[in-house]
């Protein structure tokens, strides 16, 4: 706990440029996967910068800016204006947000069920507990459905609950620690269904012992190669109730809005230009910024997506 406080104190020491000092960073956990490579990258490339991330909840997150412990967070909502006012108010510098990524809500199911798509009302019926049994919603050898959300205040279940459920309230589900939590429980469980950020679903992510020299060649190549989702969990389709073809979180249908469950991904400083908070809050936007993001699987807001050809 020491370490945390000091570390919070020491986040209003002033940074020495864009790219050398020391800040910290509160992001949304489910970000890591995506914020932590972009960290690593960023000190490979600035030696002399360091930034301590701490991947919370995002109304944490975004307290933690109010109150001033941190000038950098990622979240996937921006300020209201009343928290602009309220940062405004304290004589600090106004805060700036930029859109980075735009991020899709996997439904992930086990391997051996046997249904490949549902529709927003079948999620939803499911969710509330209308739907208990895998054989309601379509022949199954499968009975019981184990519902599977991170802790109940993160931005998935918040997302869930404003864009799936729309005032229906959930039926019984359980809470897992963390994202890589609610995978874990997908893959052994064989009547769960979880939702989980795109980026830890990517067949990418298991490749984690490539050097950071390759991987930064790899980031400088102007190439990019398609990449699918890991075998270890299937990814449902998912469609809208008044359509009829259904789609998976690929970033072509992110792209294009044919996947229907997606957000935007900001971050927000409160730092000007010349510090660390802002020098990273730029890099997250720029070419290597936004390849980091493109190889996640999560569509970065300003390089154009894989196209994805399916059989």
């Amino acid at each position: 706990m020491l370490s945390v406080t000091l570390a919070a104190t020491s986040c209003h020491q002033p940074t020495d440029s864009s790219t050398s000092g020391f800040t910290t960073l509160m992001c949304d956990q489910t970000f890591e996967n995506i914020i932590q490579q972009e960290i690593d990258v960023f000190e490979y490339t600035y030696p002399n910068a360091s930034i301590i991330p701490y991947y919370i909840d995002a109304h944490s997150a975004i307290d933690s800016m109010l109150d001033g412990r941190t000038p950098l967070i990622v979240t996937a909502q921006e300020l209201t204006q009343e928290q602009r006012d309220y940062l405004q108010s304290k004589n600090r510098f106004p805060a700036r947000t930029q859109r980075i990524a735009v991020d899709a809500i996997a439904v992930i199911v086990n391997k051996d069920n046997d249904i490949d798509e549902l529709s927003i009302s079948e999620l939803r019926d499911i969710i509330s507990g209308k739907t208990p049994r895998w054989k309601d919603v379509f022949p199954s050898k499968l009975d019981t459905i184990r519902v599977i959300f991170d802790h109940p205040g993160s931005s998935i279940v918040k997302y869930v609950s404003d864009s799936i459920m729309r005032g229906e309230k959930f039926g019984r589900v359980y809470s897992v620690d963390s994202l890589q939590q609610v995978f874990t429980e997908v893959e052994r469980r064989r009547n769960a269904i979880g939702f989980i950020g795109v980026s830890w679903i990517t067949a990418d992510l298991e490749n984690s012992t490539t050097t950071m020299e390759q991987r930064m060649a790899d980031l400088n190549k102007n190439d990019t190669a398609a990449i699918d989702f890991t075998s270890k969990i299937k990814v449902m389709k998912i469609r809208r109730d008044d359509e009829i073809e259904a789609f998976k979180p690929y970033q072509a249908y992110i792209y294009d809005g044919s996947y229907p469950l997606f957000r935007s991904v900001y971050v927000t400083t409160t730092e000007p230009n010349g510090s660390l908070p802002h020098g990273f809050y730029s890099f997250l936007s720029g070419f290597i910024g936004q390849k980091i993001i493109l190889n996640t699987g999560v569509m970065p807001a300003y390089v154009q997506p894989r196209v994805v050809a399916l059989n």
